[in-house]
């Protein structure tokens, strides 16, 4: 895996990798991820890219689904400054990117995880919430404040085959005034966001001008 990897990032003709997590036991996420160039590391998970991220680099690679939340937000209208916004699952793909996202977007940001005590205090004062568990029903209506916006990242499959997000639809939807659909509202989003990276670095690779969503979305 590593000799592959490492193969690719020296091949001028691939502009974008991405390694599919979580990966079979016996091999190591660190050592695989250390073999991608940061430049062609389209999922934003390498040292550099999720450093970059930290210090607010606006011009390196982000994480797929995080990124695409943040211009899900944008493209609603969906206001962040000075909102409290609720990250549930701190997650390296998903929770810890978006939080940090979310803060330099001047939203006031709780991290809650398996851990947390007391999750319904942070859940009934928060305008945003992001829930990224994989935990099918966690957040239900009574634990949401009226009018709050909620992102699920979630992805559950049932026994009886039905795909579910970590949302009570139903409940939800009754509370929230916007609530992201499981399937079909941050997968969708993943997908377009890949592809968008691909192309960014793609042309950063060839010293090309950036394409124009890079100006209309929120990162």
């Amino acid at each position: 895996l590593e000799t592959l990897l490492t193969k690719l990032s020296d091949t001028q003709g691939v502009h974008g990798i991405l390694l599919q997590l979580p990966l079979p036991k016996g091999l190591n996420k660190a050592r695989a991820l250390a073999c991608i160039s940061p430049q062609k590391d389209v999922d934003g998970l390498t040292v550099e890219n999720m450093g970059n991220l930290s210090y607010g680099d606006g011009q390196s690679l982000k994480p797929c689904t995080p990124l695409g939340v943040m211009r899900l937000l944008s493209a609603y209208g969906v206001p962040l400054q000075g909102k409290h916004a609720v990250i549930i699952g701190r997650s390296q793909l998903v929770g810890q990117p978006i939080a940090k996202m979310l803060l330099q977007a001047d939203a006031t940001v709780t991290t809650c995880h398996r851990y947390t005590e007391g999750l319904l205090t942070f859940t009934q004062n928060a305008d945003i919430i992001v829930v990224a568990t994989g935990n099918p029903a966690l957040i239900t209506g009574d634990m949401l404040k009226k009018g709050a916006v909620v992102i699920d990242v979630g992805i559950n499959r049932l026994p009886t085959g039905e795909v579910v997000g970590d949302c009570d639809g139903e409940s939800c939807r009754k509370v929230a005034s916007l609530l992201s659909p499981v399937p079909g509202g941050v997968g969708p989003m993943t997908v377009a966001t890949l592809m968008t990276n691909t192309i960014d670095a793609c042309c950063s690779q060839h010293n090309l001008p950036q394409p124009e969503w890079g100006k209309t979305a929120a990162f």
